[in-house]
């Protein structure tokens, strides 16, 4: 290539840079360095078999241990994992693609890939490419051997000459000086390309007539008669016009296998995705059809909504949107302001196939909390069964212009791309262990081996059930004095009313009482942020909370005084300026309530503020500190076990995996307390010995086939954990709360005040609608009682088995072996001979 090839290449265009004043890149595997590195690759040596297959005579035996078997393709990029015990093949693609009706055009080539890049264009528009069209294709890949396994390096797009490689305009001098050097071929093609503008007394370029062969003629033309990039900046400086080129469309990424133990494990390092800066890359998602299931075959997908659901095979749900999933729920600081998901939350980053007799589970190492999980069955743009993660790289929010009355919105790109690797295991399990069941069992010891979830308990057998309470202290309240409107705090609960509520549950049987007590400092429930901890006056003060905290510990009470400490819930005594996380588009992150008849966020009201993660630890260091003069045994978290935000505020951004990181160090420094947390994200398990809300269900997405107890099965034993208040739940029958507290494994969960109901009428917290505990506290007793005679004698038990063995009707095995089966049905069921009536439970195993 001349000097002007290269300079034309090296230049933006001219929106390209209106959008860079926008955006805040910083250097690194973008711009310059990545397009270097693009001229320069090269294939690299053709890949060496170390051992063959049968099963796989198309690949090259690259790395085994003692379980698997790695394979490769060096022309397609292709891998292939054989598990040696079963003698199941899982392959990076489906081997029969290419016979597939469904599939066509892009769909078609993705069922080919390995890898798949979204980007941005200048305008914020998503654009995709993939390693078969974008990079195969070209013969641009190159596989290198690594001591347990193989890494694979794609090149995205061709360097190719464009029109811009011509210049707009030169003089007529330059244009017969061009023209006397070239043959009647470079002539023809050269008259075509420009056209005489006399009143310019100059040529311009034609680019209508630049096209496909008469492009390349005129390419061709312009080269061999010797343009120079100073020939370029005199025509230029003549005849007054500009000209600059964007950079490329070119790309590249690495996948990294390694075989460990029986898993495979793939990752993507973040630093080796190169691409212009014009083209920045939204998300990135590789094995998107690993192992996937074709028409023929029988399985189901593993999908972590709440507790877990699974999505069967060759359903034929294609009339309903695919499964797609963040991990860990919505970053505050990038959702919608009218958003209000009611979905169930991802709380562990898992996903996998059942297929046959074998099975995988895809545990997320690096990289799960900026993950989606993305799921799909056959029939809707392919013949296949599928589940994989994408994982975003750089975000993308809008900034609005106005200019001479006129609004224009631009993107607003993320500064950097997310500071971690994304890391992919993919653990093999075959004959008994190839289920749900299992599968769990394998991340259950996986996390315990890793300590990732805290020792199991030690509890005895027989001792009763806790019973998880949560009584609202008081709540802020606007009120009227002589026609100015102020606002007070309102009492709902007060620390003597707390004991009052004590000492008839106790007179009731019930026992083992765990106490989440919110809205006890700083101005009641949406209290202020715990900069310093003040008892509110109104229930009780200081004093009170004293003579409580001693009250409850000698009563059997563990009581968890609730904490915010991601949310200012009040702007009072709270700089949003300085402390509040900042959005894409530079303001403050703010979080509107919800209007639970619209489901939708109200913005006529006061907002919340999402609080940046760099103060997270001193609001914890904080609480702490100020609890501790109350020898309170444990805390509450409202946020700090299920919220993860980011902080894009400028030259100082947190994305979503820094933000895991300081969430665990906040959370590490609760140790010698109990814990409860709301919610239960993975990172925050190995620091809870309690969750309230835990996921009891899925979202009851139409593709979803069933819901399963996978987060139960994981954590039980090592965590205790209840659902929702069943006062404030979607259940109108307490027998199917009881079924399902037995099913799953939990502890029966009430929220309550002491005043009446009526005393958050027409508040900011409407949703407290059914709470006078008077009107629950016989019947809190009754199904306390009834779940603490089964659950009693499988305390502290994990969950080994669990099955549906007719519709409505399920079995869990707890691992002292005694089984429950629940009868969900408004009718009498026959299991193995046995009746169970509509609406109940038979147990069975040794109960002595």
């Amino acid at each position: 290539m001349n000097k002007t090839g290269i300079s034309l290449l090296t230049g933006c265009c001219l929106v390209a840079m209106v959008i860079a004043g926008c955006s805040d890149s910083a250097p690194g595997n973008q711009t310059g360095e990545a397009d270097q590195a693009v001229m320069a690759f090269t294939k690299g040596k053709a890949l060496s078999g170390a051992f063959s297959d049968p099963r796989l005579a198309d690949m090259k035996g690259v790395a085994e241990n003692d379980q698997l078997r790695l394979f490769a393709d060096d022309q397609t990029g292709e891998i292939a994992v054989l598990h040696k015990q079963s003698g199941e093949v899982w392959r990076s693609n489906p081997p029969g693609r290419n016979d597939d009706s469904v599939a066509a055009g892009v769909n078609k080539d993705l069922l080919s890939s390995q890898i798949k890049l979204d980007f941005y264009n200048s305008f914020g528009q998503l654009n995709s490419i993939n390693s078969y069209t974008d990079s195969v294709v070209n013969k641009q890949i190159s596989m290198e051997k690594l001591p347990n396994g193989l890494s694979v390096t794609y090149q995205f797009g061709k360097m190719e000459k464009t029109v811009e490689d011509m210049p707009k305009m030169m003089s007529v001098e330059r244009f017969e000086s061009l023209n006397k050097k070239l043959d009647k071929t470079g002539q023809r093609a050269l008259k075509i390309a420009y056209k005489e503008n006399k009143e310019k007394t100059a040529y311009e370029r034609n680019d209508s007539a630049l096209n496909g062969l008469q492009l390349d003629r005129a390419l061709k033309a312009i080269e061999a008669a010797g343009y120079t990039e100073e020939d370029l900046k005199q025509d230029m400086e003549e005849l007054h016009f500009t000209q600059e080129k964007t950079a490329p469309r070119i790309f590249k990424a690495t996948i990294k296998y390694a075989l460990d133990g029986n898993s495979l494990v793939a990752s993507v390092p973040v630093a080796d995705i190169q691409y212009p800066e014009e083209y920045p890359v939204n998300s990135v998602s590789f094995l998107n059809f690993f192992g996937a299931g074709g028409t023929g075959d029988k399985g189901s997908m593993l999908v972590p909504d709440g507790s877990g659901a699974l999505i069967n095979f060759n359903s034929g749900k294609t009339r309903y949107p695919s499964y797609q999933q963040v991990v860990y729920g919505q970053d505050n600081t990038t959702a919608r302001t009218e958003d209000a998901a009611r979905e169930e939350a991802v709380r562990l980053p898992v996903f996998g196939i059942i297929r046959g007799d074998s099975a995988f589970l895809g545990i997320i190492e690096e990289g799960e909390s900026v993950a989606t999980i993305n799921a799909d069955i056959s029939g809707r743009l392919n013949s296949y069964n599928y589940v994989y993660p994408s994982f975003n790289v750089i975000n993308k929010g809008q900034v609005t212009l106005d200019a001479n009355g006129q609004q224009r919105s631009l993107p607003k790109f993320q500064e950097n791309p997310m500071k971690s690797d994304f890391v992919v295991r993919y653990a093999f399990l075959s004959g008994e262990d190839a289920n749900y069941q299992g599968m769990a069992s394998y991340y259950k010891e996986y996390l315990t081996q890793n300590k990732a979830l805290p020792a199991q308990g030690t509890v005895s057998v027989k001792e009763d059930i806790p019973f998880y309470l949560q009584l609202d202290g008081s709540i802020s309240d606007k009120k009227h004095f002589m026609g100015i409107p102020y606002r007070a705090l309102e009492s709902l609960t007060t620390f003597s009313e707390a004991k009052d509520i004590i000492n008839q549950m106790n007179q009731l049987d019930v026992h083992q009482i765990k106490l989440k007590y919110a809205g006890w400092f700083n101005g009641g429930v949406d209290h202020k942020v715990p900069k310093s901890i003040d008892v509110d006056d109104e229930i009780g003060g200081s004093k009170g909370l004293k003579d409580f905290a001693s009250f409850a510990a000698g009563n059997g009470v563990t009581l968890f005084p609730d904490v915010a400490v991601l949310t200012a819930n009040t702007g009072a005594d709270f700089n949003e300026t300085k402390s509040a996380s900042r959005t894409l588009r530079g303001d403050p992150a703010v979080l509107y309530p919800v209007d639970l008849a619209l489901n939708r966020r109200d913005i006529a009201k006061s907002p919340s503020y999402i609080v940046t993660p760099r103060l997270v630890e001193s609001y914890v260091e904080s609480a702490l500190k100020g609890l501790g003069k109350f020898e309170v045994p444990g805390i509450s978290l409202r946020d700090l076990a299920n919220q993860l935000n980011s902080d894009y505020r400028k030259h100082n951004q947190i994305d979503r995996t820094e933000s895991e990181q300081i969430s665990r160090e906040a959370l590490a420094k609760l140790q010698g307390l109990q814990v409860m947390g709301n919610g239960g994200n993975a990172y925050a398990l190995p620091y809870l010995s309690d969750i309230t809300n835990a996921p009891m269900g899925n979202s009851g997405f139409k593709l979803e086939d069933e819901q399963i107890p996978f987060y139960q099965m994981v954590i039980r034993g090592n965590v205790e954990y209840t659902g929702r208040p069943y006062n404030l739940s979607n259940y109108t029958n307490e027998k199917q709360y009881i079924l399902k507290c037995l099913e799953y494994g939990a502890n029966v969960y009430f929220e309550w005040i002491y005043e009446p109901n009526y005393t958050v009428k027409d508040t900011d917290h409407n949703e407290l609608y059914a709470v006078n505990y008077k009107l629950w506290l016989d019947k809190a007793a009754t199904m306390y009682q009834e779940v603490n005679k089964v659950l009693r004698n499988v305390r502290n038990e994990p969950i080994t088995g669990h099955e549906k063995l007719q519709e409505g009707v399920y079995k869990t095995v707890y691992g002292n072996g005694i089984s429950i089966i629940v009868n969900y049905n408004r009718s009498q069921v026959n299991v193995d001979g046995k009746t169970i009536e509509a609406e109940s439970y038979l147990t069975g195993g040794d109960q002595s």
